[in-house]
């Protein structure tokens, strides 16, 4: 792959910049509910060299019954500088299950105006079968300010995609396994109904990702969301079950250089809990 600091780099460019001064890891890990698992417990046991711990239902909007909606500026910059995280640092995200969790964070950045932001491919899992070194130390905390230039056209509400789907004025990329895109089996969240947005078209995210976890290259990126069907000079808003795997449907289609992919917040967590919302099922 070829590193790029503003959406993808290397376990080998990270390692070979993991002295700079102005470099900041972040550990965004983060477990479906039903996973048995605690993101940051584990990351209290042994993160990378300096990695602080993004908690991405923390680092929400509270004020919505949604699962980690985007949070209010004020509280994003707060808790960033508590990080140390501010301007002119290069960012690097990763999470422990390859790359899932982290997608979500590098996009959240990108939308409060961040670009020196990337996710690391392949994630800890790589990280660590490379041998590469691990810690269980709190990171040295130096404050930075954050500047904030949110940009909203990385981002929609329900509204703007109840438009776009009846309108077919986008294409909205759903990054759900395909058994839960049709609507062949009950939603894991409970008093959801199953299916997906009308004229939404189907990218498991999944698909996107080599079998290391790592992300395809960019030919296998683009054959990909051929094979779904998407035009990929029209907009685009990517949905999934509650806002993350989406983000990684975003980071690819970054790097097939789209950069202005949005993203649906609330997704399926919104969209199958509104009755009078309508929903598509099966293959048509």
């Amino acid at each position: 792959m070829t590193d790029d600091p503003q959406t993808l780099v290397s376990t080998e460019w990270l390692a070979q910049h993991l002295k700079e001064p102005d470099l900041r890891i972040i550990d965004a890990s983060w477990h479906m509910p039903d996973a048995g698992r605690n993101a940051a417990a584990e990351y209290e046991a042994g993160h990378l060299p300096g990695a602080r711990f993004f908690d991405i239902d923390e680092i929400s909007d509270h004020r919505s019954a949604l699962p980690h909606m985007v949070p209010p500026v004020e509280k994003f910059m707060s808790r960033m500088r508590a990080m140390g995280i501010g301007d002119g640092h290069q960012i690097v995200v990763y999470d422990t299950n390859g790359l899932f969790s982290a997608a979500r964070v590098w996009w959240l950045l990108r939308l409060m105006g961040k670009r020196d932001i990337a996710v690391l491919d392949g994630g800890k899992p790589k990280w660590v079968a490379e041998g590469r070194p691990t810690e269980d130390l709190p990171p040295v905390i130096r404050d930075r300010h954050m500047t904030v230039q949110v940009q909203n056209q990385l981002v929609r509400d329900v509204t703007q995609v109840a438009r776009a789907s009846k309108l077919n004025e986008a294409e909205i990329i759903d990054a759900r396994a395909g058994e839960r895109f049709r609507g062949e089996v009950p939603d894991p969240r409970p008093n959801m109904r199953s299916g997906r947005i009308p004229g939404s078209k189907n990218v498991f995210f999944k698909d996107l990702l080599n079998a290391d976890g790592t992300m395809k290259d960019v030919d296998g990126l683009a054959a990909v969301f051929k094979a779904a069907g998407v035009a990929m000079d029209r907009p685009m808003i990517t949905t999934c079950g509650s806002g993350v795997t989406a983000c990684i449907l975003s980071l690819a289609l970054h790097r097939l250089g789209r950069d202005d992919v949005a993203v649906y917040d609330g997704s399926w967590s919104e969209w199958g809990m509104f009755s009078d919302l309508p929903i598509a099922t099966g293959d048509t």
